[in-house]
């Protein structure tokens, strides 16, 4: 298990690298084009080149890449519903450009369509990003918090999405606060077991990747995206030492996500429940 956080590209692609060195990283996400909206920036094979080179100098065991925030495979539009099939592909190939691992997404919210056909809506998007992908990047879906009726808050709906797909290489992002907003309880060593147990037998441990690492200002259940600092919400310390700890989730590298000023002391915090 390895520990890192979301890094800004500010300056440019290339900069990514140093800046998760720079921050104690060992491993690193980071957005490759605005998650906001506007033109990505061109990967040139230069970049592409100086950004892994960069990421061999400092020792960075995986990188990855977060989709932006305005995709959304569950709108009632099929334009919007085609755009964001094509903005995932794109940054898959992006990603394969830049040697990322994987690439995370939320699949849209439910709330103009319903449930049921918002699910099959995903699922076919899902399918035609992946339709004729060869690259290297892989593709995963995030948990949410359950908020906005955005689709995937609960196993069973991940589950659902993987079952449709039917494709061997999508996996699951897991987010320690949207888990813990959506009712997953992370807050003890057996509330922990619990509920990684509870995600093997709906969707299996096979499944997920990654994880981002966050504590929530919500308490449980409470369907809202809220990050905080770690031991500063509702999770709690003793939780996040038990996730770091769980044999059965030590091939899950954590991503933080928290704000920058104070992030360097949750990964500080990360290493001393390692030790």
């Amino acid at each position: 298990m390895f520990f890192g956080a979301h890094i800004s590209i500010a300056g440019g692609l290339v900069k990514a690298p140093l800046n998760a060195a720079a921050l104690g990283c060992e491993v690193f996400q980071f957005f490759s084009r605005s998650p906001q909206g506007g033109p990505a920036p061109v990967i040139t094979p230069e970049i592409a080149e100086t950004f892994q080179r960069s990421c061999a100098e400092h020792s960075l065991q995986q990188w990855v890449i977060h989709a932006p925030y305005y995709i959304n495979f569950a709108s009632n539009e099929e334009r919007t519903r085609k755009n964001s099939a094509r903005l995932i592909r794109e940054e898959l190939e992006r990603g394969t450009l830049l040697g990322a691992a994987y690439v995370m997404f939320h699949p849209g919210s439910a709330r103009e369509v319903g449930e049921t056909e918002a699910e099959r809506f995903v699922i076919d998007g899902i399918k035609n990003v992946l339709d004729g992908y060869n690259g290297s990047t892989k593709l995963l879906i995030e948990i949410s918090a359950g908020a906005g009726m955005v689709i995937g808050s609960k196993f069973e709906h991940l589950a659902a999405l993987l079952a449709g797909v039917d494709h061997p290489e999508l996996g699951i992002c897991f987010d320690t606060a949207h888990a813990f907003a959506s009712g997953y309880d992370l807050r003890t060593p057996q509330a922990v077991d619990a509920t990684f147990a509870e995600f093997d037998r709906i969707v299996g441990l096979s499944k997920l990747k990654i994880s981002h690492c966050n504590d929530s200002k919500v308490d449980l259940g409470e369907r809202k995206d809220r990050h905080e600092h770690l031991g500063k919400g509702f999770i709690g310390l003793t939780g996040f030492k038990a996730i770091v700890n769980h044999p059965a989730l030590a091939h899950m590298n954590l991503y933080l996500e928290t704000d920058p000023e104070g992030v360097a002391e949750d990964l500080k915090q990360l290493h001393i429940f390692h030790a």
